[in-house]
């Protein structure tokens, strides 16, 4: 890999992502929840970054900070770049923040060069979705997906979204008034941690990435006979819990044996929960997750297939109750092949990997070709404090961008 001796660009991201930290609704660790006060502290600050960069930037209706470079001839269709600045509770530093800055820190760069067509970086506020009920919605809303339904939604204090976005200085009317026209842009770019181990396994600083994973949600629930524990025989138990923990296995196993996918059961309720009763009920789930949905499809249908066999071998009824099937988001080919001859030019392997997590570029797909490109993240941990990037990889992530974008503009 070729390593500049200063890794300037990567020291200017790391310095904007220390100041946006900053921002928080919990001092002492990093919470920052989409219209809350440290939400409109921190898009505040980023645009102030992007003005310092030299893009025109504002706040819009539904909290985005939008920047924009027109270059030398502002009738083309233009470059996005984005990602988000809202987080989890506890949270960590890089995760959405990273790919803003970066969008930032390339467009000065490209600015600089006199790029012709004109660029747009989006820090979104909504990705997290994690303080009232929404998809992907400040993104939703430039691809002209926006659900007013959203708007009525409360969070934990009863507030509705409709009375945040008043409160933060959004105007709820106007939301509509964002989706773009598909024909003014020609490509999306988000660059992210990869919140996964692969490329620090792999000794990779970046990684382009193929499609991000369908998903399939279930609520279960098997029921069995309560006994007591120290009475009931053991081949006449109808044990709800022991049946569980065999189809726990079934999911695991399944989910190993096909590339890219996942299965998980994260809940799992037992009742009555006392320690010397037959549980005679478990509700649980199943998260199920495939870059391409059949697969996924594949996947859930030989899960819930050895699940009802389990279930009538121990004499146990199961119920299951689909609720969620989000379907995968691949790539944009082209895109791809762009970012993968950016992570060439800048002298590192190109790999290809998909994203088990849902990003902004789920929605924005849906507005014009889409592209991801990952930075290691040490350990893989995300939505965790200890979120760590280097210096190095975020100078290499910077450079990938920008040559990304220098050969869409070509």
């Amino acid at each position: 890999m070729t390593t500049p001796s200063d890794p300037v660009l990567g020291r200017r991201v790391m310095a904007l992502i220390d100041d946006l930290a900053r921002h928080t609704d919990e001092p002492g660790r990093l919470t920052r929840l989409y219209l809350s006060p440290a939400h409109r502290a921190a898009a505040e600050a980023t645009r102030a970054m992007m003005r310092a960069a030299g893009l025109a930037a504002e706040i819009d209706a539904a909290g985005s900070v939008v920047g924009r470079l027109e270059g030398r001839e502002p009738g083309r269709p233009a470059l996005l770049v984005g990602s988000h600045i809202d987080s989890v509770v506890d949270a960590g530093r890089y995760d959405g923040t990273l790919g803003v800055v970066l969008g930032i820190v390339a467009a000065e760069v490209l600015r600089e060069d006199g790029l012709a067509c004109p660029i747009e970086v989006v820090a979104f506020g909504d990705e997290e979705n994690v303080r009232f009920p929404t998809n992907l919605s400040t993104s939703s809303a430039l691809a002209g997906r926006y659900d007013p339904a959203w708007l009525d939604g409360t969070d934990a204090a009863g507030v509705s979204l409709r009375g945040a976005l008043r409160q933060f200085g959004g105007e709820p009317d106007g939301i509509a008034r964002l989706a773009r026209d598909p024909r003014d842009y020609r490509a999306y770019l988000e660059v992210h941690i990869e919140q996964g181990p692969r490329l620090e396994v792999e000794g990779l600083p970046v990684g382009v990435v193929s499609a991000i994973n369908g998903i399939t949600r279930a609520r279960t629930h098997v029921t069995g006979e309560a006994g007591h524990a120290g009475t009931v025989p053991m081949p006449l138990r109808r044990d709800a819990l022991a049946a569980v923990a065999e189809m726990v296995g079934v999911a695991e196993r399944i989910g190993a044996t096909r590339t890219d996918t996942v299965a998980t059961v994260g809940v799992a309720q037992v009742q009555p929960g006392a320690i010397n009763v037959i549980p005679a009920r478990v509700d649980f789930t199943l998260d199920a997750r495939a870059p391409d949905d059949t697969v996924r499809h594949t996947m859930v249908g030989d899960i819930l297939a050895e699940w009802e066999a389990i279930a009538a071998r121990r004499g146990v009824p199961i119920g299951v109750e689909p609720f969620m099937d989000s379907p995968a988001t691949p790539m944009d080919p082209n895109l791809v092949a762009v970012f993968e001859d950016a992570v060439r030019t800048v002298g590192v392997p190109s790999r290809r990997l998909s994203s088990g997590a849902g990003h902004d570029a789920v929605a924005m797909a849906h507005l014009c070709p889409a592209a991801m490109l990952f930075v290691r993240c040490r350990g893989g941990i995300s939505h965790n404090p200890a979120e760590s990037i280097t210096v190095e990889d975020a100078d290499v992530a910077a450079r990938v961008l920008i040559e990304a974008l220098r050969g869409l503009a070509r």
